[in-house]
This record gives structure tokens, C-alpha cells and sequence, in this order.
């Protein structure tokens, strides 16, 4: 049987008990949003006040598309895993479990829809540029 003692227990936990790697990934999750939000905000930008096949032309074409899918998939783990530790510094027992999974579980539903939305898109946009014969260089 192995002695744990409180320091031996607590090494490599980090403060908040997550470890140094919840670190490495909130701050390399966060230089990757601060150099996609901008960009993703200029590609929305552009169409906002545009007609309905104007946005699906723009969202059905690769950068856009993988960059809104990158920008929705690291920001809601940002945010799923920045109000963890929220979460652990001011919410205990049961209710920072039940918080925990309330938060995890929108940040998923925000994902799935968000993906959804975009491969709705993405089939309309096939579907748009097949009809207007703007496949392919047609």
C-alpha cells in the first residue's frame, strides 16, 4: 500500500486541482481565437445585409466553412472548460457537479447546432451552385 502524503497528492495538480495541462490548453485555445475571431469576423462582416444566397455562397465555400466550424469548435471548449474553473472557485458539492454538466452539455448543444446550421449550408451551396451551373467553372 502506497503513503500519499498531502503534498505528494497535491504535486502536478495545479490550483485548481486540474493540472498544468487544462493551462496549456486554455492558453493555446485562446491565442488560436484571438488570431480566428478576426478573420471569422471579417468573413461575417461582409455578409451581413447580403441576400440569403450571397451568405450560402460565402459559408459553402472551404475556408469559410472550416474556419466557422474551428471557431465554434475551440471557442465553446474554451468556454466549456473556462467555466469549469469558474465553476470550482465559487460553486461546491453537488450543485458545481450539476453546474458542470449544465455548462459542458450547452457547450456541446452549441456545437451541434452550429455544426448542423454549416452542413445545411454546405449542401445548399452544392445544390445552389449545381442549379445556377456554377460548379466546376461552368
Amino acid at each position: 500500500m502506497r503513503y500519499l502524503t498531502d503534498r505528494k497528492r497535491a504535486v502536478g495538480k495545479g490550483a485548481s486541482g486540474t493540472g498544468p495541462e487544462h493551462h496549456w490548453w486554455m492558453s493555446a485555445s485562446a491565442v488560436a481565437l484571438a488570431f480566428m475571431i478576426p478573420t471569422w469576423l471579417y468573413i461575417v462582416g461582409t455578409t451581413l445585409g447580403a441576400d440569403q444566397q450571397t451568405v450560402i455562397t460565402t459559408f459553402s465555400q472551404p475556408f469559410p466553412a472550416i474556419l466557422t466550424a474551428l471557431v465554434v469548435i475551440v471557442g465553446m471548449r474554451h468556454f466549456a472548460k473556462g467555466t469549469e474553473i469558474w465553476i470550482e472557485d465559487y460553486i461546491h458539492g453537488t450543485a458545481a457537479k450539476a453546474t458542470k454538466i449544465a455548462m459542458h452539455s450547452l457547450a456541446y448543444v452549441i456545437m451541434a447546432t452550429a455544426l448542423y446550421a454549416l452542413g445545411k449550408i454546405g449542401v445548399s451551396g452544392l445544390l445552389l451552385g449545381y442549379w445556377t451551373g456554377r460548379v466546376n467553372g461552368c
